[in-house]
């Protein structure tokens, strides 16, 4: 491993602020330098202002001053790129209008980022659409930056997209907007697998990357309409999850439902699918008798009132001339 000098004293810090309290043998192994080296690193923090704390004896160990305020915190380019994309979300989401911190924290971490990083926070926000955006499937931030680049820049994608229910499938890709909607994003384009326009769900992108060829955005295309008529033109597809307070051998036993739909959690089982039909979900849970928390989509909650009613009525009937015993 080979560090410069600064870069050494700077992994300490880090080290100092990550895990609390270190002993110079912990640091010496970790910088790969000897033990009196590690005094010095010390010795140069210390100078700089920083308070870190030396504890003696046979199992000392070196901390930052309890109470401390840390320095800024350095990101990488990546992390950049995470922080402001969470942050444009936030603001969209009207967040922002709580708290005047969300725009001051914006403008100085895109302040100091590089040019080309800057230029691609910038294609995000000028391209991606926001609507009623809290995220049921969260996309790659690789996928939204480089869609985003792609549709400002007019240049084409291959996409390795992965539909429900089929085998992945490889296609180079025009895209024409971003959008985050209903909690889900999506991007609308030519696809020239399909040599007609289709709509795709970022979380389904297995791979992306950028092309050089060229291509152009139809005028005066609007993204978030166009997206809404494509989701209007196939037939409704819900995404469902329910949490079941039972094992994972006892769901997946009294459930018709593949292996693959249950995931096993803390004093549970999570049920993820993706079903057409509401009221055969509201039948199948119900009919399973464990106890079950239904975190989306609402409209199954409603589902599941209305067969508990329609249950309630069967079990309040009587023959017609049978009097009830």
């Amino acid at each position: 491993m080979v560090y410069r000098p600064t870069a050494r004293v700077l992994t300490v810090l880090e080290l100092l602020q990550s895990h609390g309290r270190m002993t110079g043998n912990e640091l010496a192994h970790r910088l790969e330098v000897n033990i009196r080296t590690v005094r010095d690193y010390i010795e140069t923090l210390s100078d700089l202002g920083i308070p870190v704390e030396a504890e003696r004896g046979r199992y000392g160990a070196y901390r930052l001053r309890p109470g401390y305020k840390l320095p800024p915190l350095i990101f990488t380019e990546d992390e950049a790129l995470a922080l402001t994309l969470s942050l444009m979300m936030a603001r969209e989401n009207g967040l922002a209008q709580t708290s005047p911190a969300f725009e001051g924290t914006l403008a100085k971490i895109e302040r100091v980022l590089p040019i080309s990083t800057r230029e691609r926070i910038q294609a995000v926000g000028e391209t991606v659409i926001f609507e009623n955006s809290s995220a049921h499937a969260a996309p790659s931030i690789v996928a939204v930056m480089m869609l985003s680049t792609a549709v400002q820049s007019e240049r084409s994608v291959r996409l390795s997209y992965h539909p429900p229910g089929s085998e992945v499938t490889e296609r180079l890709f025009d895209p024409y907007g971003v959008v985050a909607h209903e909690g889900f994003w999506y991007t609308i384009g030519y696809c020239h697998l399909r040599q007609a326009q289709r709509l795709f769900r970022l979380d389904r992108i297995v791979k992306i990357e950028m092309t050089s060829e060229p291509f152009r955005r139809p005028e005066n295309f609007e993204t978030l309409p166009a997206v809404q008529r494509a989701l209007a033109s196939v037939p409704r597809v819900w995404q469902v999850e329910v949490w079941l307070e039972t094992t994972l051998e006892e769901a997946q036993r009294k459930s018709r439902l593949s292996k693959g739909h249950f995931t096993e959690v803390n004093q549970g089982v999570l049920v993820r699918s993706e079903v057409g039909d509401l009221p055969w979900m509201a039948r199948l849970l119900a009919g399973m008798g464990l106890p079950f928390v239904i975190h989306h989509p609402p409209e199954l909650r409603e589902m599941v009132r209305q067969y508990a009613l329609t249950l309630m009525g069967y079990a309040e009937r009587t023959r017609e001339g049978q009097a009830e015993v």
